[in-house]
């Protein structure tokens, strides 16, 4: 029995050969270090030299597009990619050392409404 010619295209003329995401991340689903929230920022740190052999086309267009802070969620929507899978590449790349993340600031961290209203007071009080 012969297949039809359509069931043995895996390209589109306009968008090229086909990669399905976990091809691009050798089957992983998360990041090992886990730290990359949706709202990180990712930028690419200055290199005196060419980057690392081995790098996919994916992360070489990352480190390209991130030559100023972006959000992971950012980087997502600028490469077409899922999240998920934009986050394992990520990963990669900061265990390379190619690039930096900025995690968000946790809101606990954050002053108090005590401490935010006795600097009104103050204000006002000038």
């Amino acid at each position: 029995m012969t297949e039809s010619h359509s069931d043995d295209v895996w390209y589109d003329d306009a968008a090229g050969p086909v990669v399905r995401p976990y091809a691009m991340t050798r089957g992983r689903t998360r990041p090992t270090s886990g730290q990359l929230d949706v709202i990180s920022l990712v930028v690419a740190r200055p290199r005196p030299a060419p980057l690392p052999a081995g790098l996919s086309p994916e992360q070489v267009g990352i480190v390209e597009r991130c030559r100023r802070p972006l959000s992971v969620a950012e980087v997502a929507a600028d490469m077409n990619l899922p999240l998920g899978t934009v986050r394992v590449l990520l990963d990669d790349l900061l265990a390379t050392g190619v690039m930096e993340a900025y995690q968000p600031l946790d809101l606990a961290d954050s002053p108090g409404d005590d401490l935010l209203e006795a600097v009104l007071s103050g204000l006002r009080a000038l």
